[in-house]
């Protein structure tokens, strides 16, 4: 591999612009010093972690794949996965007892999304007080967060609300919110692409930068121009490559955030979307996990969450011609055209996050890919929402995390088996070594 310096780039190396604007990078070849080649892995990429969050639980029937090991097959929902079956983990037998009531009566919605990342009991009350537990994207980003500008980026697709009640006495944070900075503190999401755009990239204490940029529609690319130049002439040809298609990335999510900015909400008057979301569901999916991406790509974060809905969400899937709730179908009381409706909702979500991992492999790593080096949890702390089932949950892990985890399988796990085991194996690919979270008793063993 021919290089024009023989000196590495540091791998914080930011593009710098006008107006004070700064821009991260993708891991290039120049940022690997040549004692790489001495490393076992191959590999100097960062291994990154997200949670993403489903709301209403599975139709498991439909759900839950055919077989264990290397020889599963998948299900109906869940074939879109087919093509990533190398990069899985699909998971089962694995519990979220405090999704429970526990003595707490009613509200395993909000049961449901508080406990799912934290493995703790929601507490109820009458007053403003909450309390939960913190949450393992938190716990990890506490460890490895001082490695990258941001600790963690927090998204989601629902605003929602933390205050006021939201499911049978629960406070409304606990529906709304899956990550937690502290057992009393939620670290609330992005719904705006812009905005979530414009944390990983903006200035908070030049926010007029972002408002005349915006204003003459001038991409971030613009202001580093100059800077991007005189790094181009150091590249090397694979660099240049990588270079320019990350470049090309984000003046694409860019030119669709902007044009999704100028939409407006059709056919939907019961949302009340924010400014840039778009109006169509596949759209903002895509953007929001895209910009995972890009956040992954520039190493500006390693940890993630992603809500596709919150807790308890009665949004219609009208993209797949679902016109009633997700949520009133979800008590389905075993009516089939009830439960046909939500497996196609399920099919629809595990598409989308089908396409996600598509291009993240799309992204090259050192030998591998941004998935190779990632941990993508996609999953609910409710199976069967119908009643209320909070045992044998739809969870599937993407990406190995450098090579640490045994991809490629479906594994059965012992009834009663803490969802939160799995999260202390993931902590200790992130480097985070937990030696507790929430409920559980010890890593998985995989």
């Amino acid at each position: 591999m021919t290089r024009l310096s023989s000196q590495p780039l540091p791998r914080r190396t930011l593009l710098r612009g006008t107006a004070a604007t700064s821009m991260a990078l993708p891991l290039l070849d120049i940022m690997q010093p040549a004692a790489a080649a001495a490393s076992p892995s191959g590999a100097l990429a960062p291994t990154r972690m997200a949670c993403v969050f489903f709301p209403n639980g599975a139709i498991m029937d439909q759900w839950k794949p055919e077989g264990t090991g290397k020889d599963f097959q998948f299900n109906t929902s869940m074939q879109a996965l087919e093509q990533h079956r190398s990069d899985l983990l699909v998971l089962n037998g694995l519990t979220q007892h405090h999704g429970r009531a526990n003595g707490d009566g009613g509200g395993d919605h909000a049961r449901n999304a508080s406990s799912f990342l934290t493995g703790a009991q929601p507490r109820k009350t009458s007053g403003a007080d909450i309390e939960v537990g913190i949450s393992i994207d938190q716990a990890v980003a506490q460890r490895v967060g001082h490695n990258t500008r941001l600790p963690s980026i927090e998204l989601g697709i629902e605003r929602g609300r933390n205050a006021g009640s939201c499911d049978s006495g629960y406070s409304c944070a606990y529906s709304t919110n899956i990550s937690w900075k502290s057992a009393n503190t939620p670290t609330s999401k992005e719904v705006n692409p812009r905005l979530a755009f414009e944390r990983l990239f903006g200035n908070k204490e030049l926010a007029e930068t972002t408002e005349r940029r915006n204003k003459f529609r001038k991409s971030i690319l613009d202001f580093v121009a100059d800077d991007a130049k005189r790094l181009n002439a150091k590249l090397g040809g694979t660099d240049r490559r990588k270079l320019d298609e990350y470049f090309t990335s984000v003046r694409e999510i860019e030119q669709r955030i902007d044009r999704a900015n100028h939409m407006r909400p059709v056919d939907i008057p019961e949302m009340n979307l924010p400014e840039g979301v778009p109006p169509v569901l596949s759209e903002h999916l895509r953007l929001m996990y895209d910009i995972m991406i890009l956040a992954f790509q520039t190493d500006s974060t390693r940890v993630a969450t992603f809500m596709v809905g919150d807790a308890g969400c009665n949004r219609a899937y009208k993209e797949v011609d679902v016109h009633n709730g997700h949520h009133e179908l979800s008590h389905h009381r075993n009516k089939e055209d009830k439960m046909e409706q939500i497996a196609r909702i399920d099919k629809f979500l595990v598409e989308q996050f089908a396409g996600f991992l598509t291009r993240m492999k799309a992204v090259k790593e050192g030998e591998g890919n941004l998935l190779d080096n990632s941990m993508i949890l996609y999953g609910s702390a409710i199976s069967d929402a119908n009643r209320h089932a909070h045992h044998d949950l739809p969870i599937v892990v993407a990406g190995s995390g450098g090579g640490r985890l045994p991809t490629g399988q479906a594994l059965q796990f012992a009834d009663e088996t803490p969802l939160n085991n799995l999260f202390l194996t993931m902590s200790d690919a992130m480097g985070a070594n937990l030696k507790e979270i929430g409920d559980s008793t010890g890593p998985l063993s995989l």
